[in-house]
């Protein structure tokens, strides 16, 4: 059973910057990748960037150039958020895919872009 813990989330204005991350704990061996959704107001939960163990990386189009995952150790994904915009406005979930095909979330940390 793997547990992810976000932290990072908070106010800023467009153009600005934040860094999200999220600590994994409890079968952290078996992750085989990691990664950043998001869900604002009255939207689906879409993708924004994951990583996998071998360090391959995909990114949404809407944030391609503008963020970075990073998979800091073993336990832990970074997701750098520069160039801000007001729509990049929801709440940030982390994931974690594992061997056994288990998938795992976070509770969530919000991340609000004012204009």
């Amino acid at each position: 059973q793997v547990q992810l813990v976000e932290s990072g989330g908070g106010l800023v204005q467009a153009g600005g910057s934040l860094r999200l991350s999220c600590v994994a704990s409890g079968g952290i061996f078996s992750i085989v990748a990691m990664g950043w959704y998001r869900q604002a107001p009255g939207k689906q939960r879409e993708l924004v960037a994951t990583v996998t163990r071998g360090g391959n990386t995909k990114y949404a189009d809407s944030v391609q150039g503008r963020f970075t995952i990073s998979r800091e150790n073993l336990n832990t994904v970074g997701l750098q958020m520069n160039s801000l915009k007001p729509e990049d406005t929801a709440v940030y979930y982390c994931n974690a895919y594992n061997a056994a095909g288990g998938l795992y979330w976070g509770q969530g940390t919000q991340v609000t872009v004012s204009s």
